[in-house]
């Protein structure tokens, strides 16, 4: 992980139970903590959930489509599914001026 992180938008898929999770997060914000008085957002003990491929931005509708949740950290990355409609405003959190969010699907069994 020594290559230069900066700018870039890194993703990784889990699968867990059947289901899959699409984790992004600003390639600075990689390897370092953040807390404020409610919440601590640890991407030095969890980076490996998050770095993985430097993303590219013509597969990210892919990427959400086919995700069932969404796990999103950083300026850049939040700004990104902002754009694309996939998040609002009012969606973000921040821990320590960093945003992140959360996307759940919800299917109904019919």
């Amino acid at each position: 992980m020594e290559e230069n992180k900066n700018s870039k938008i890194f993703y990784k898929i889990h699968e867990q139970q059947g289901e899959l999770i699409l984790a992004l997060c600003d390639g600075e914000l990689i390897g370092k903590k953040f807390s404020d008085s409610k919440r601590v957002l640890d991407l030095d003990t969890f980076k490996n959930f998050y770095f993985g491929q430097e993303l590219n931005l013509k597969e990210i509708k892919i990427l959400f489509e086919q995700c069932d949740s969404i796990n999103i950290v950083g300026k850049e990355a939040v700004a990104l599914a902002l754009g694309l409609g996939y998040i609002k405003h009012e969606d973000i959190i921040y821990i320590d001026k960093i945003p992140h969010v959360q996307i759940y699907k919800l299917w109904t069994k019919g």
